[in-house]
């Protein structure tokens, strides 16, 4: 049994942590929401999960480390700087930053390296994406995790082959390009697809999300693998063993 803090803790995902931390057998120790200060929940924590916005992180990272518990992020819309504090954070203690807590697609990310690795450059990939009219982030966390397995499958870095929002006159599809596409509407929780397209053969590898409680399920999962861990940046392909 753990005792698990929530930050954003009122938010949609907040109620299904919530849900998921009492399903699992562990105590809820608490939550922080905008406005709040996350030292002073840390203490009270054996480990942390933060699905707030990315404009929370520092005060997160600073919160655990200074209380030195471990922390699970799961916020998504993330930057160059907050993954530099994640790093910076990781050297004190364990942590686990992922743009998608479920199982599912922690295994979809591992078959999508697979396929890109051995299908080869001839297979051209495009990455579709559809949530919930609310969401503010595009491409999705998980478009991008996934995006990040296909570039990692063919040895490229995604920054360096990523194509995304394609308008106007833009000319044949660039060799090795991996593309994306984001829909929004409705109350879609999470639908993700990778294409791999080759002369006259189409292999698709997706995922639907029916409801938030696959994240959360995955979040404490996460959170029960993290405690005890030695200090260092973790992720949910090894929560799998993959």
């Amino acid at each position: 049994m753990a005792r698990i803090g929530i930050i954003g803790s009122q938010g949609r995902m907040g109620q299904a942590l919530r849900d998921a931390i009492a399903a699992g057998g562990h105590d809820y120790a608490g939550g922080v929401d905008k406005g709040g200060d996350p030292a002073t929940l840390a203490p009270h924590c054996d480990v942390l999960i933060d699905f707030s916005a990315p404009a929370g992180i520092e005060a997160t990272c600073e919160a655990a480390i200074a209380a030195g518990v471990p922390l699970v992020i799961g916020t998504t819309g993330l930057t160059e700087r907050h993954h530099w504090l994640i790093d910076a954070a990781a050297v004190t203690i364990p942590l686990l930053q992922t743009g998608n807590t479920s199982l599912g697609v922690t295994l979809l990310a591992h078959l999508v390296r697979e396929a890109a690795e051995r299908l080869g450059p001839d297979w051209d990939i495009e990455i579709v994406e559809t949530h919930h009219r609310l969401k503010v982030d595009a491409p999705s966390g998980t478009a991008l995790l996934l995006g990040e397995a296909a570039a990692r499958g063919r040895n490229e870095t995604l920054a360096d082959v990523a194509q995304r929002g394609r308008d106007g006159m833009t000319g044949a599809r660039e060799p090795g390009a991996i593309g994306f596409a984001a829909l929004r509407g409705g109350s879609v929780a999470g639908d993700h697809a990778v294409h791999f397209l080759a002369d006259n053969e189409r292999l698709t590898l997706s995922h639907m999300a029916e409801n938030r409680a696959i994240f959360a399920r995955g979040a404490v999962r996460a959170a029960e693998w993290i405690l005890g861990r030695a200090p260092g940046r973790y992720t949910m392909a090894q929560v799998l063993d993959l």
